[in-house]
């Protein structure tokens, strides 16, 4: 689906007030950012003997095996890791924008399936097997830029020390062989972000985030508005969120950062309309981030009904979370700001 263009907003409070506005009035159902499908299901039935034997290795096949292989499965789908910031995920793994060339396209082929692979070991933490694929992928293609990219989203995933050090250069390697590939660039975001080099992320988040058309542009900006609030930018953060929105009407991630935002401005209307939008949007089940929102506006219009019913759901449904605890700080002090 097309991603929607960015809209040109006047400066000032006016703008963000439109913004909220325009959010708190539109409802419809859920994004999911994390759309993985099934690789190579059907290739293998294709590929079965007539005795109804599966075949062991398509790479082993005949050129025009791997070729049928690749072209019915090949929809590379990845996971990149979440960081201890707690930034948005990637949406469905995309392939290098890098168009063919003259090299053998059996051998380009080869190496798409076995990242393709790759990815789906890396899913199920079998990061040996995955290594051993990419190493495939590299001798079938060492310009395949998407193989650089997952073995940077798999030493990222290990996380001890050196392989965090070497990650770094394979996301900068796969960028290098194709600036426009916009997947790498969101993925490199999220690792700078987990290394705490914010400024970097927010660089690639923004390269991201502003590919018109990349189907992941959304989570890049979800993951640059974090990004900015971990630098103390709340005005970037807030123009990041309302890009989001802008984008896609039911990005929860930019509905409860933008209702703190406004929360802590002390612009409560505003805040409590995008949070009924936000209900809305969430659909069944609400998270303690949610209820303790609900508390800190009810508690602003001394609610007192609702504020009692939502703290009471939160202490017995989360006991232990941190939203709990922040809430009964504050029970113990009510006159005392939010922490």
């Amino acid at each position: 689906m097309r991603a929607k263009s960015i809209k040109l907003m006047p400066r000032g409070s006016n703008a963000l007030n439109h913004s909220f506005m325009m959010a708190a009035m539109m409802t419809s159902r859920n994004s999911c950012q994390f759309n993985y499908q099934k690789i190579f299901s059907q290739t293998y039935k294709r590929l079965s003997t007539a005795n109804g034997q599966m075949a062991i290795d398509p790479i082993a096949m005949s050129k025009r095996t791997v070729l049928v292989t690749a072209l019915v499965g090949l929809l590379l789908t990845g996971c990149q890791s979440t960081p201890t910031n707690d930034l948005t995920n990637i949406a469905a793994y995309q392939t290098s924008t890098r168009p063919n060339d003259n090299r053998n396209l059996d051998q380009q082929e080869i190496a798409r399936v076995r990242t393709s692979l790759a990815a789906q070991y890396i899913r199920k933490n079998e990061l040996d097997t995955a290594q051993r694929q990419l190493e495939k992928a590299f001798a079938a293609d060492s310009r395949y830029a998407p193989a650089y990219d997952m073995m940077g989203v798999l030493l990222q995933q290990e996380g001890s020390r050196l392989n965090l050090e070497k990650a770094d250069q394979y996301f900068k390697k796969a960028i290098a062989l194709d600036k426009d590939f916009e997947q790498a660039h969101n993925n490199y975001g999220v690792y700078l972000s987990q290394m705490k080099r914010y400024r970097e992320a927010a660089e690639q988040f923004e390269i991201a985030g502003s590919a018109l058309g990349y189907e992941g542009r959304i989570g890049a900006l979800e993951n640059l508005g974090r990004t900015y609030l971990q630098l103390g930018d709340r005005s970037a953060a807030a123009k990041a969120f309302l890009r989001a929105l802008d984008g896609n009407r039911n990005s929860i991630i930019a509905h409860i950062e933008l209702v703190d935002l406004l929360l802590e401005q002390q612009r409560v209307p505003q805040a409590q309309r995008l949070y009924e939008t936000l209900i809305l949007v969430q659909g069944q089940g609400i998270s303690p981030r949610l209820l303790l929102q609900g508390i800190k506006l009810a508690a602003a219009q001394n609610n007192i009904t609702t504020r009692q019913q939502l703290a009471q759901q939160l202490l017995s449904a989360y006991p232990l979370s941190d939203e709990a605890k922040q809430l009964k700080t504050w029970l113990n002090n009510p006159e005392a700001p939010w922490k």
